[in-house]
């Protein structure tokens, strides 16, 4: 999609703030950072040799940075402006089986030697843990396999004024669609960057920077008793590939008159069509079960399914970090462990837990590269066909609910019960009916996940999580 290009205001933008006197041994790298790589490189380095220094026998140290814009405007006016620059320098000191942690924002030597000898006595007072040491040599990612054509970075050279101008142009998109738009919870303009440098005394070093960009905007139509509300974003790496500030109102602006005239359906018993940024709740869920954390506390309703069908037979779920531009890619994890594409569930049956290595000590596995999470995954069908759409999907559901949003968190992960609010539109013979509010929908998500009947080819990127509607067979449906 096109750059927005707003006009620029004559006004000149808020000045960040200038670095710290402890930074001027590293100038401005004319990426918008305060700090340079060479710097961090120097201040994890200090940490680890006065580790080694005290006798720790390991230690990471991990510094950072991160900076940004964000602007709100709500009716035509100026709610909020916010500049963020962050720091810190973060230690993990190990003693043995012991282990001790502590940070700092001050990046001199003597605050640095501080927040070691903080971590160092910490870890002397702490209980020991066999499975907390670092990860093993060699699953660290060495400096000539780190990935560095992920194409994370693209600062936003955008200044307060352009940001409130393009936050504006999205509002008013919005608003003009309709008479019936009424009111606006406002639109937003968000620029925001940071980078790091970590190492270990198991041989890893790596860091990179990276950005996050996004305009959103949530219109109310209708008025009193009977308002709407919907909302809509455009969510990048580059500001480049941001919707324009029309095609992100415009599309919000529809989505909350879709809305308008919402009733309660009868307590029955139906298919339900999942909307695709509604179905990566359910990837999220599967993602929670089969992490190591939850495994190894025996707080999963998926415990020891490694092999095991979880899914209908037609599903598959990739995980791939290398994705150009991906939310979730990293050329390792935040142990400085090396990563992998990989296939999470091949017919159905899961292939692999995501573990950091901890978790994996505990359950006596090996690490698959997770610590700090999953990467980009994508939720896919054998049965899907390229001219599955959402039209193609709503034929497919027949009659039952088409669920647009969701509402609390009722889900327990113990026992896969699934219970939650939601709203979306009544769907008969293929076509939709009427918009529905205030009901309730529920399963237990051991069955949903087997009983996908189908997944379109509306793929949407959630973060990074990818997946098209998604069709349950049948699912309760609680409402008047």
């Amino acid at each position: 999609m096109n750059t927005p290009t707003p006009k620029t205001r004559a006004a000149h933008s808020t000045a960040q703030r200038k670095p710290t006197q402890a930074s001027t041994s590293a100038a401005r790298t004319g990426d918008g950072f305060a700090y340079s790589r060479a710097f961090f490189e120097s201040l994890v380095d200090q940490a680890m040799v006065h580790a080694k220094k005290l006798g720790a026998t390991d230690c990471v140290a991990h510094a950072s940075e991160g900076c940004g814009l964000s602007v709100s405007v709500r009716k035509g006016e100026l709610e909020n402006i916010e500049r963020n620059r962050d720091k810190s320098l973060g230690v993990t000191v190990h003693l043995g089986q012991r282990r001790g942690n502590a940070s700092t924002s001050d990046f001199s030597q003597a605050a640095i030697e501080q927040t070691v000898q903080a971590a160092f006595d910490i870890a002397r007072f702490t209980a020991e843990d066999p499975f907390a040491a670092l990860p093993d040599a060699t699953d660290i990612a060495q400096a000539q396999e780190q990935r560095t054509d992920l194409e994370l970075f693209f600062p936003w050279a955008i200044t307060s004024d352009q940001a409130i101008d393009l936050a504006l142009q999205t509002e008013r998109a919005a608003l003009r669609v309709d008479k019936r738009i009424t009111n606006s919870e406002g639109a937003s303009v968000s620029a925001q960057q940071s980078h790091f440098v970590s190492a270990h005394t198991h041989g890893f070093r790596g860091g990179y920077a990276s950005s996050r960009h996004s305009v959103s905007v949530s219109p109310i139509a209708g008025k009193g008793d009977a308002m709407q509300r919907d909302y809509w974003y455009s969510s990048e790496r580059d500001a480049a590939d941001l919707a324009t500030p029309q095609a992100i109102g415009r599309y919000a602006a529809k989505r909350a008159l879709s809305r308008l005239n919402a009733r309660k359906i009868a307590t029955t018993e139906c298919a339900v069509l999942f909307e695709s940024p509604v179905a990566a709740g359910l990837l999220g869920s599967f993602v929670q079960a089969v992490s190591g954390g939850a495994l190894y506390r025996k707080s999963s309703f998926l415990l020891d399914c490694l092999g095991k069908p979880v899914f209908a037979k037609h599903i598959d779920i990739l995980e791939d970090p290398f994705v150009k531009r991906g939310k979730g890619s990293s050329p390792f994890d935040d142990e400085g462990v090396r990563v992998q594409a990989r296939s999470v569930v091949e017919a159905g049956r899961v292939q692999g837990y995501f573990l950091g290595s901890y978790s994996a000590r505990k359950l006596g596995m090996k690490t698959t590269g997770n610590a700090g999470g999953s990467h980009n995954l994508t939720l896919t069908s054998r049965l899907t066909r390229p001219g599955d759409d959402l039209d193609a999907m709503l034929q497919r559901l027949g009659t039952g609910l088409f669920v647009t949003e969701l509402m609390g968190s009722g889900t327990n992960p113990v026992t896969g019960d699934y219970s939650r609010g939601a709203s979306g539109f009544w769907v008969k013979n293929g076509r939709i009916a009427f918009p529905v509010q205030e009901i309730t929908i529920a399963g237990n998500l051991k069955t949903m996940f087997k009983d996908i009947v189908a997944v379109g080819a509306d793929a949407y990127a959630y973060g990074a999580k990818t997946v098209g509607s998604v069709l349950i067979g049948k699912m309760k449906v609680a409402g008047s």
